[in-house]
This record gives structure tokens, C-alpha cells and sequence, in this order.
């Protein structure tokens, strides 16, 4: 299991793979008094034996997943947290050996892990999802695709079958695994070629649009203190408070500051937006109307 592994640029992680799997098995009873000794009193070294002992069982699990492409080692590691998570759930009176019920855990952190790493777009958030991130290549592969091309319909009503999943989702998870993602900073060509982002189209206004908006906003701006001069103090007051403040103030609480019910401040609010409405149409008319020659 270890042989294709390289020894040039991962000797370390090689040695340590090696001494995981010569660590001496364990027998059910000196399982629970581990795991007995680390659940009842902390016992670190107890756990370390007993995750020691039982590496084989994650570093098995982890080349399974190696077609990935993520690092075997983070692999490895990431079966070791679930390896912990098992040693402090693990119910001795369910009368299952200790790796039985740590495979499952094994499994499911390295899956997760393989999960969140494979792209920056999430995939698989559904259990039917991660069915088939897991399982659709192998499917398509035994139904006799070669993995060149879309599936075809047939295929994917058969994985659709096999994994009791609707047929769209297939189709969905295969685009998904076909698109991998690409660097914006890789080579478009070659390596003297220019890069992807080079023909991203930028989605900033151009400095003649930005200018543009900056002047309007001016504009408007100036637009906006003309009409609210020619409110009352008090609808410039209700306005202000509602509608230019970055929290709102609620009518009931303004009541209590005018001395009015909250029916009256919301009657005076309407009337003070329609006027205020009915100026800058006028203003913006005036503004917008073509210069007399």
C-alpha cells in the first residue's frame, strides 16, 4: 500500500506510514482498558497507543482517496482527528471491535475534508450530493463510460437509479466534476502567454461613468437640501429621523418626542415625501430640460 508513495520528496511522511503500519495490533480487551482510561481519566497516552495502533486502518483509508488530488498526508491527518473522535464516542457494550465503528468516523472526516478542499465552490452540501461526488465516477465507469464526453441518457438514468437520486442531479454533479477550478493567474497558452484574467471583463464603471455618477450625485444632493428647505421644521425633523439617519427611529418613539400619537407622525411623514416628491420631479425636470439656444 505504501509503495507508490514517494520516498524522494515525502520521506518523512514515508518513514512515519511505515511505522503506523508495523505498530503491533491490539486485543479487544486492551482496546477498552485504553479507551476506558482515556474517556474515564484523560490518560493521553492511552490514547496516543491506541491511535498508534490503528493508523493502518486511517492510512488505508486515506490512499482510497488519493484520486482527489489533495495531499496524502493532510488526508492521513484528517483521518486521525476522526480516529479521535471515535476513540471519545465509542460504546464498549455494542460489542463491535474498536475499528469497526472507528472506520465510519475515519471515513466521514476524510470525506468532509475532501469535501471543502477540492474546490472553492462548495460541493456536496446535501447527502445526496456527496453520494454522488463519491460514487459517480466509479458508477459511470462500471456502466462503461470512459469517462470522455457527458454521459449519456441511458447512463445517467442507471446512476440515478443505482445511488436513488433524481437524474438532474447526476447531470448537475457531472458538470460539476468535469469543471474544475483554474488559477485567473495561469498561463492562457503557454508559459509567455498572457494570463486568464487578462481577458476578464472588468465590471468598474469606466472614469467617465465614475465622473459621471459623482456629478449627478452632487446634483442631487444639492437637489435634496433645496426641497427639504421648503418643508416645516418639523417634517424636515420626521424625515431626518426616518429616512436619513442610518437607524431608522420608530414612529411611536418620535410621537413621544413631538408630543403627538404615532398615527399623526406617520400622517405628517406621508405628507412631507409627497411634497418632497413633487419638488425634485420639478427640480430634475429643470435640470434634465435642454439649454434654450
Amino acid at each position: 500500500m505504501t509503495a507508490s508513495y514517494s520516498t524522494s520528496s515525502h520521506g518523512a511522511d514515508y518513514r512515519f506510514m511505515q511505522s503506523s503500519m508495523a505498530a503491533p495490533l491490539l486485543t479487544r480487551e486492551r482496546e477498552l482498558e485504553l479507551i476506558a482510561r482515556w474517556r474515564r481519566e484523560g490518560d493521553q497516552t492511552a490514547l496516543d497507543e491506541l491511535v498508534t495502533s490503528h493508523m493502518r486502518l486511517v492510512i488505508g483509508l486515506a490512499v482510497r482517496f488519493r484520486g482527489y488530488g489533495l495531499p496524502l498526508p493532510d488526508l492521513i491527518q484528517e483521518g486521525s482527528l476522526g480516529l479521535m473522535q471515535a476513540a471519545g464516542r465509542f460504546d464498549a457494550a455494542r460489542n463491535t471491535r474498536f475499528s469497526t465503528y472507528a472506520s465510519w468516523w475515519v471515513r466521514a472526516a476524510i470525506q468532509d475534508f475532501v469535501l471543502r478542499n477540492w474546490s472553492i465552490v462548495r460541493t456536496g452540501t446535501t447527502a445526496a450530493q456527496k453520494t454522488l461526488f463519491f460514487n459517480l465516477r466509479r458508477l459511470s465507469a462500471r456502466l462503461g463510460h470512459s469517462g470522455d464526453g457527458h454521459l449519456g441518457h441511458e447512463t445517467t438514468l442507471a446512476v440515478a437509479a443505482a445511488l436513488d437520486v433524481a437524474p438532474h442531479e447526476v447531470s448537475a454533479m457531472e458538470m460539476r466534476l468535469q469543471g474544475r477550478d483554474v488559477s485567473v493567474n495561469a498561463p492562457h497558452g503557454g508559459p509567455d502567454t498572457a494570463e486568464w484574467q487578462d481577458f476578464l471583463a472588468d465590471g468598474r464603471p469606466s472614469p467617465e461613468e465614475s465622473v459621471g455618477e459623482t456629478r449627478d450625485a452632487a446634483v442631487r444632493g444639492r437637489m435634496l437640501a433645496r426641497a427639504l428647505a421648503e418643508l416645516s421644521e418639523r417634517e424636515r425633523h420626521i424625515i431626518r429621523e426616518r429616512h436619513l439617519k442610518e437607524e431608522e427611529i420608530t414612529l411611536e418613539a418620535l410621537g413621544l418626542t413631538l408630543g403627538v400619537s404615532k398615527e399623526r407622525v406617520r400622517q405628517i411623514e406621508h405628507k412631507a415625501l409627497e411634497k418632497l416628491k413633487r419638488s425634485m420631479r420639478t427640480r430634475d425636470a429643470v435640470v434634465s430640460a435642454p439649454a434654450a439656444n
